[in-house]
C-alpha cells in the first residue's frame, strides 16, 4: 500500500475548534516540559564516578589524552560513534546524529564544554570518512584501547552490558546465531564526564534511545503530522547524507 495513503489523517475543522484543541494541547505540552525541567535536575545531582584509568586516543595531530579533550574546560562530552576498525564507513544512524551536531561545539565552548567523537575505527579510516562527510567537530579514534569497553559501546561475549544490561549480549543470543555468530560490536552512546582540578569524573551516559533527543530531524518530524513515518519500517529510511 502506498505510504501516503496508509497515514491516518488527522481531521479537518474550523479555526476556532483548531485553536481549541491547540490550547488543551498546550497544557500538556507545558506541563511535559515543566516535567522535563524536574527530569534535568535530578540528572544533574546524580552521583560521580572518579576515573583512574588514563586513556589516550590517537588525533590526527596525534595522541591526546582524555583530559586534553577537555581543552581547559570543566565538562566534556563524548559521542560514542559506530565505526567498527574493519568498517570502510561510519554507522549510517550515527551518522543521522552527527548532522546534527553541526555549530553545537561553538555555543557549548561558551557553556565551558567541550565536545568530541570517539569511535573504535583507526584514524585514517576516520578521516577519510569525516572528510567525506563534511564535518569539522573532533573526532579520535579509540583503537587499541579499553575506552570503548569500559564504557560499554562495544559490546562482545566478554563485555556483554549495554543500556545498563548487564546481560544484554546473552539477550540478544538469537539475533547473533542469525549473524553466523557474529557479536553485536559497535553500539551508540553518548558520556559526559566533569574536571575538577586533575581529578576527571564519569558524570553521566545515555544509550539506544536515550540519544533521540539530540537528534534534531527527529525533534522537526514529532511536530509533523505525518510524525517519523517509520512505524514499520523503523529507521530503515536513513542514509548517510551523500547517499539521498
Amino acid at each position: 500500500m502506498d505510504e501516503e495513503t496508509d497515514m491516518e489523517m488527522p481531521k479537518v475543522v474550523s479555526r476556532e475548534a483548531w485553536v481549541r484543541a491547540r490550547k488543551d494541547l498546550l497544557v500538556k505540552e507545558k506541563e511535559w516540559n515543566r516535567q522535563r525541567d524536574v527530569l534535568s535536575a535530578e540528572r544533574r545531582k546524580l552521583p560521580m564516578v572518579r576515573l583512574e584509568k588514563e586513556y589516550v586516543f590517537e588525533g590526527p595531530n596525534g595522541r591526546r589524552t582524555l583530559a586534553d579533550l577537555f581543552e581547559g574546560r570543566r565538562q566534556l562530552l563524548v559521542y560514542h560513534f559506530m565505526f567498527d576498525p574493519e568498517w570502510n564507513e561510519g554507522c549510517r544512524m550515527c551518522s543521522f546524529v552527527a548532522d546534527n551536531f553541526v555549530g553545537s561545539p561553538v555555543h557549548l565552548a561558551a557553556r565551558d564544554t567541550s565536545f568530541a567523537v570517539i569511535s573504535r575505527a583507526p584514524i585514517a579510516k576516520i578521516e577519510r570518512f569525516k572528510k567525506r562527510m563534511g564535518w569539522s567537530f573532533p573526532w579520535l579514534s579509540s583503537f587499541g584501547t579499553d575506552f570503548n569497553y569500559d564504557f560499554h559501546v562495544t559490546v562482545d561475549e566478554a563485555h556483554p552490558e549495554y543500556n545498563l544490561q548487564p546481560d544484554y549480549y546473552a539477550n540478544i543470543a538469537e539475533v547473533v546465531s542469525k549473524q553466523k555468530g557474529s557479536p553485536p560490536g559497535e553500539q551508540p552512546g553518548l558520556s559526559v564526564f566533569l574536571r575538577d582540578g586533575k581529578h576527571i569524573h564519569h558524570a553521566y551516559s545515555t544509550y539506544a534511545r536515550g540519544l533521540d533527543v539530540f537528534m534534531n530531524t527527529y525533534n522537526f518530524l514529532d511536530h509533523t503530522p505525518l510524525g517519523r513515518q517509520e512505524a514499520e519500517s523503523g529507521a530503515a529510511w536513513v542514509r548517510h547524507h551523500d547517499k539521498y
